[in-house]
């Protein structure tokens, strides 16, 4: 289900959040379907339950994962977590607009790159096993 990659220089947690995220986000993890418990997740990745569950409450966090005491964590429903990750990733886009803008790139530099990146996804998002990072 998880690979983690002990060379990464970023944090376990980290890893566990992304392998989640992209699961959930694929449809790997359908919405509103129980996730193992922090004990079991632990032992299946050899890490420390510490981690898993910091790795949940991000999740949580950033709107993936909902909690109900005493049952345990379970994927959000879709649409909550999609508007949830719209929401961040045009927060990111006005601080990079706004980087641009200071930086000197007019509006119309902004919009034919914006479209060539687009074109770009989208065409290798069409490639078999084709992503775009």
């Amino acid at each position: 289900m998880i690979l983690l990659d002990y060379r990464d220089k970023r944090p376990i947690y980290e890893q566990v959040v992304e392998k989640l995220e992209r699961l959930i986000v694929s449809g790997g993890l359908e919405p509103l379907t129980k996730m193992p418990s922090v004990r079991s997740l632990a032992m299946e990745l050899s890490v420390n339950p510490n981690t898993v569950q910091r790795a949940y409450a991000q999740l949580e966090q950033d709107g993936y994962l909902y909690t109900v005491s005493g049952r345990g964590s379970f994927v959000t429903a879709e649409n909550e977590w999609r508007e949830n990750k719209q929401g961040k990733v045009l927060r990111e886009w006005r601080n990079i607009t706004l980087q641009a803008r200071e930086a000197g790139l007019s509006q119309e530099r902004l919009g034919e790159e914006l479209q060539k990146i687009y074109t770009a996804c989208e065409e290798n998002l069409q490639e078999p096993g084709g992503q775009y990072d």
